[in-house]
């Protein structure tokens, strides 16, 4: 059975400052790009049987520098709906929400389109994806690609795991890295994470 392998997106203005990015279609910074392309030798030499990315174009041009051919993009895979936090810092939150945490308080509503998710909503979705991740392993014909954003990786990851959706915040995950879940003993397992070389 193979792996599955998650890449962050390269980094953008808004990772670089901080700021809740989830709808906001944002390019890549020149070092994301470089980010991006320093992944190639990391993600070559690998059979996969499914690769999906984001919709966004953070993650279809990270895929893309990264040499990954036939990348098709997955509305589930996009970044936690970050609702009226949109573009806002945890700082600045803060200011006005003391103690104020994503994984444990969620987020207010937003404009139209963009009611914001609560961790255990961002974890259903997760849920979903790794039915299609299972069903792909499955056929045991090489590993699954995922090109997203931290937040909902994160979620992910937790939910892989046989974990809760907010103990997604026990894994950083920095841009422009890949990571790899595993199975030992027949149970999911971190086998790499945060890898850049």
């Amino acid at each position: 059975m193979g792996d599955l392998i998650l890449v962050r997106h390269g980094e953008t203005e808004w990772s670089l400052t901080g700021r809740h990015t989830s709808s906001t279609d944002l390019p890549l910074t020149r070092h994301g790009e470089e980010q991006a392309k320093s992944l190639a030798p990391l993600l070559s030499g690998r059979t996969y049987a499914l690769t999906l990315t984001s919709p966004l174009t953070r993650a279809i041009r990270t895929a893309e520098l990264a040499g990954l051919s036939g990348a098709v993009p997955d509305p589930e895979l996009h970044e936690w709906d970050y609702g009226g936090y949109e573009g806002i810092t945890t700082r600045e939150i803060q200011l006005t929400r003391p103690g104020w945490d994503l994984w444990t308080d969620g987020v207010p509503p937003g404009p139209d389109g963009h009611p914001g998710e609560s961790p255990a909503q961002a974890g259903r979705r997760a849920d979903r994806v790794l039915s299609r991740v299972d069903a792909a392993l499955a056929r045991d014909t090489g590993d699954v690609l995922l090109v997203a954003h931290a937040h909902f990786l994160r979620v992910l990851t937790a939910r892989r795991l046989g974990l809760p959706p907010a103990e997604g915040r026990l894994f950083q995950l920095a841009t422009g890295t890949v990571s790899r879940l595993s199975t030992e003993h027949g149970r999911p397992v971190i086998a790499e994470w945060n890898r850049t070389t």
